[in-house]
């Protein structure tokens, strides 16, 4: 009987919140994304795992890693963009953790029904990441990959969180926006706004789509 009660319970806490995957290569030498690790631990709504705590020599523990992704409904990727795209850290990550037979592939359906959110920092401004700016292609459309990543394993994309110009920010704003983040990261993922704003007062940028 105990056995039975303690698996109901271990099955109703699956799918269940927010996990954030924090992809930064060196926390102790970040500005932005450290803030926002902070501010995510203050809100307290979400879980929050830093990939560069977890990687041991011989890799991932890829079994823990799929576990934690089990108990959660929302998947959030949160890293600093890397030539215009992720830092290998999590490229490795998900090399060793998404597995064929797991995540996709013949019986593979371990994250189908989830949500894959992406939360990225940027040096460049928000303006270069425009047709008429400096690289001639959007943000969102940089983050395609990961959009076709969620599909592929079964998951719904669900919108990124972007800050530019961090370079340009002074500790005020990358706190203020911080907070403003962490709020974002706890939404249920069926409320996330269908906006675009790169306004500066709030120094981000919001999008239903990844």
């Amino acid at each position: 009987m105990a056995n039975k009660i303690l698996n109901q319970q271990e099955r109703t806490s699956l799918d269940e919140g927010t996990l954030v995957l924090v992809a930064h290569p060196d926390l102790d030498e970040s500005r932005v994304n450290a803030a926002w690790v902070e501010a995510l631990k203050r809100d307290g709504r979400t879980t929050v795992r830093v990939l560069a705590d977890e990687i041991g020599p011989d890799g991932f523990d890829v079994h823990s890693e799929q576990q934690q992704l089990k108990r959660h409904k929302r998947i959030i990727l949160q890293f600093p963009f890397h030539w215009y795209g992720p830092p290998p850290l999590l490229n490795q990550w998900l090399d060793e953790v998404l597995e064929r037979g797991w995540a996709y592939g013949p019986g593979g359906n371990a994250l189908t029904g989830k949500f894959l959110s992406v939360a990225v920092t940027t040096w460049s401004r928000a303006h270069d990441y425009t047709y008429e700016g400096m690289y001639g292609v959007t943000l969102k459309e940089l983050l395609a990959p990961f959009r076709a990543t969620a599909i592929r394993v079964g998951m719904e994309p669900n919108g990124h969180y972007a800050l530019h110009g961090v370079g340009d920010r002074d500790d005020m704003e990358i706190l203020n926006t911080a907070d403003d983040y962490a709020r974002w990261a706890s939404r249920p993922q069926q409320s996330l706004d269908n906006t675009d704003s790169s306004d500066l007062a709030t120094a981000n940028r919001v999008s239903s789509g990844i």
